[in-house]
C-alpha cells in the first residue's frame, strides 16, 4: 500500500507539467499571429509557379564564363598530357633503337675477337649475348 502513493506521485507531478506547458503556448497568440503573417503560402497560381520556374532556370553570364574557362583548362590539360606521352614514347624507341644497336656492335666486337683467337683445335661454339 505504501508503494502506490509513491508511485502515483512523481507521475501526477509530470501531468501536472505538461498541462501547464500546453497552457502556456496556447496563450501565446500574438507569436502565432507573428508566424502566420510571415509564413508565405505554399500553394501558388500555375502562372506565377511556371514564371518562378523560368526564371531560376536562368544562369548568369559568369556561369557561362566558368564552364568556358573550364573546357580551355581541360582542353590545354588534355593536350598536355598528349604531348607529354608522344615525347615518352619517342624516347622509348629511341632508348630502344640505340640498346639493339650498341648490343649488335658488342655481339660483332666478340665475333671478330673469336675469329681472330680461334686456332683451330676446338669446334667453334656460338655465343649469343
Amino acid at each position: 500500500m505504501s508503494r502506490s502513493p509513491i508511485l502515483l506521485l512523481p507521475c501526477f507531478i509530470t501531468l501536472l507539467i505538461l498541462a501547464l506547458s500546453c497552457v502556456g503556448e496556447s496563450t501565446d497568440d500574438s507569436k502565432q499571429a507573428e508566424v502566420k503573417e510571415s509564413a508565405q503560402p505554399v500553394f501558388m497560381p500555375g502562372a506565377d509557379a511556371s514564371n518562378f520556374f523560368k526564371r531560376r532556370n536562368r544562369r548568369s553570364v559568369r556561369y557561362y564564363e566558368q564552364i568556358a574557362e573550364q573546357r580551355v583548362y581541360r582542353a590545354n590539360a588534355e593536350r598536355r598530357r598528349e604531348h607529354n606521352e608522344e615525347q615518352r614514347n619517342e624516347y622509348e624507341n629511341y632508348a630502344e633503337e640505340d640498346r639493339t644497336e650498341q648490343k649488335e656492335r658488342t655481339t660483332e666486337t666478340y665475333e671478330q675477337a673469336r675469329e681472330y683467337n680461334y686456332d683451330g683445335r676446338y669446334p667453334r661454339f656460338h655465343w649469343s649475348h
